[in-house]
């Protein structure tokens, strides 16, 4: 297993002008890009960057959990709801006149989408020309928040089926329309836009405004939670992001279709989604079928996703992607998620929360068997990490800290958030699970990025295909079967002298392969570090508090502006008894 960093100054972020969030209810910002000095790869000395997109702004990936009562239904963004109704020769579907159906000679299916995404490949890219009003462009995010699809308008209300389907307003940063059809056997009708089925609260736009918009995204409902009372299961909104959530989950983390040229000097590309067809549904379903049409500069794509809620909400997706042109790297089954602070990195400002994140951590799976956990970090500078791997077995971001008192957050509930593994389908060939993690002041951006990047992208113009399965868990997630990472904790070196330079780093390991082992057993711990780290003393010691077992080290970093890479596991003898910690000690 090979691991590489890379590290670039630190930058201040700029500001929107929109006020900032109050902690039980996030504001979005916009996205920003800022002009960085150059990002030198560490190991090679090679210069790699100056434009970058720094933190991506959570409203931008897809709408925020508002603050609402815990007892109240998790919602991605302001709820918007429809129902069906009859009139005359047409039906009101989706807040809008249905398209005239269109019948197909063959089957809708992703070789159609598959079929439409090659033909874009095939011609330059056309960016969309959409003058969004000024009213609604300028939107603050609580004003954005208060067009709401009305509750009668949700489609396949009142038709007995078990999943309805709202819609988003165009507003804000999400200013471009997409085209949402819905599939009825051979047959595709269009969900047409219609001011009349949102209500815009006390926001005043002139009605002459809002013709020729559309529909900015969609979410999914379904009876998760309680009895037939349907709560929000999904939602697609923003570029290519979409997420999901199962049972007793909060809204935390978000999954793209794509990642592209992620950290890197040329600047990201976001391809988007232009277009979804939803299959609508029979009485007795338990799944749902999306497709999308995705489009950018240099990339399109078919995807399919096959949404199966349940305790932990599952994702069959397919995708097949051409490219016009080479793209430097690309990112598969991008994960993106909010790291601010955490039992590792405690805030250094007066904070009532133990912690605020949305992910604690990385976990990996290699091709080997290997399981390796990395605690996730809020870098002063851009700090880029991989893991190099032939056919993974899976990776994830993981909110593995499920306690309330370690958040104290309420309404926010984070120790609700769901964690995201993906599990390849088929062999995925060498490549590595990258991880990027991006400075950010506060929690109300998105600064944590995962995806795996292939050794042999595709050239252009040739289809690439590639599936994969997406778990949004909370109870029962992905874990190693021996045992794994509870905690990480930093604490004082050897001395409590002023001029000791040393520090501690406490690892606790549960498990159950900790409840065969005999009182009197001896653990080793096996410990390295990359050069700029110095070990000076480790020791293991059974936890009786948990059960587990606690991996500790002192230490001492020899130049305090470069990062240090730390590995461990715990040994009994020949046998490994647990994953592999993996650690990156930012600079300063």
């Amino acid at each position: 297993m090979q691991q590489s960093h890379q590290t670039c100054p630190a930058v201040g972020l700029s500001g929107t002008g929109t006020d900032m969030p109050t902690r039980a209810s996030l504001r979005s910002t916009l996205a920003h890009l800022l002009l960085l000095p150059h990002v030198e790869d560490s190991r090679s000395g090679h210069m790699i960057g100056s434009l970058l997109p720094l933190t991506h702004s959570r409203a931008f990936m897809t709408a925020i959990t508002p603050s609402i009562r815990h007892d109240q239904i998790p919602t991605a963004a302001p709820a918007r709801r429809l129902s069906a109704r009859m009139s005359g020769l047409g039906r009101w579907i989706g807040g809008g006149l249905l398209a005239a159906m269109v019948v197909t000679a063959h089957a809708f299916d992703f070789e159609t989408v598959a079929a439409r995404a090659r033909q874009l490949s095939a011609s330059p890219y056309k960016p969309v020309k959409h003058d969004l009003p000024r009213e609604l462009k300028d939107l603050p995010y609580e004003r954005y928040r208060e067009i709401e699809y009305k509750p009668e308008r949700f489609a396949w209300r009142g038709q007995r089926l078990p999943f309805e389907v709202s819609f988003f307003h165009e507003g804000m940063v999400f200013d471009q329309p997409v085209k949402i059809n819905e599939v009825v056997g051979n047959s595709v009708r269009e969900f047409r836009f219609d001011p009349s089925a949102f209500n815009y609260g006390s926001h005043r736009v002139d009605p002459a405004k809002l013709k020729g918009l559309g529909f900015a995204g969609f979410k999914l409902l379904y009876p998760l939670n309680q009895g037939k009372r349907k709560d929000e299961l999904a939602s697609f909104l923003g570029a290519s992001y979409f997420r999901a959530l199962g049972k007793d989950q909060w809204y935390g983390l978000s999954a793209r279709g794509l990642a592209v040229d992620t950290a890197l000097n040329s600047g990201e590309e976001f391809p988007r989604f232009v277009e979804y067809w939803i299959e609508r549904p029979a009485a007795n379903d338990k799944q749902l079928t999306i497709y999308a049409l995705m489009d950018s500069r240099r990339v399109s794509g078919a995807y399919r996703f096959v949404i199966k809620p349940g305790n932990e909400t599952v994702m069959e997706v397919k995708s097949r992607l051409f490219l016009r042109e080479n793209v430097t790297k690309l990112g598969l089954a991008p994960l993106t998620s909010m790291y601010l602070f955490g039992e590792n990195q405690p805030s250094q400002d007066t904070d009532y929360r133990p912690e605020v994140h949305d992910s604690d951590g990385l976990s990996v799976q290699l091709g080997t068997g290997e399981w390796i956990w990395r605690p996730l970090v809020n870098p002063k500078r851009l700090l880029v990490t991989s893991f190099a791997a032939t056919n993974p077995q899976g990776y994830g971001l993981m909110q593995r800290d499920r306690s309330f008192d370690n958040y104290q957050e309420i309404g926010a509930w984070y120790e609700r958030r769901p964690s995201a593994w993906v599990e390849p389908k088929g062999n995925w060939g060498s490549g590595r699970v990258e991880l990027v993690q991006i400075p950010t002041p506060d929690e109300t951006n998105d600064n944590i990025v995962a995806f795996w990047v292939p050794d042999s992208p595709p050239k252009p113009k040739q289809a690439f295909d590639y599936e994969y399965r997406l778990k949004w868990q909370k109870d029962g997630e992905n874990l190693p079967p021996l045992s794994w990472v509870t905690q990480t904790r930093r604490g004082q070196g050897l001395t409590r002298k002023q001029d000791d330079t040393s520090f501690s780093l406490m690892v606790d390991f549960e498990g159950p392969a900790f409840k065969k082992l005999p009182d009197d057993a001896r653990l080793d711990a096996v410990i390295s570090a990359d050069a700029n780290g110095e070990l000076l003393k480790t020791t293991v010691q059974r936890n009786e508090a948990t059960g587990g077992w606690r991996m500790t080290m002192f230490m001492r970093r020899k130049d305090e502006n470069k990062p240090v890479e730390l590995r461990g596991y715990l040994r009994n003898g020949n046998t490994t008894l647990s994953e592999t910690w993996s650690y990156i000690l930012p600079p300063g």
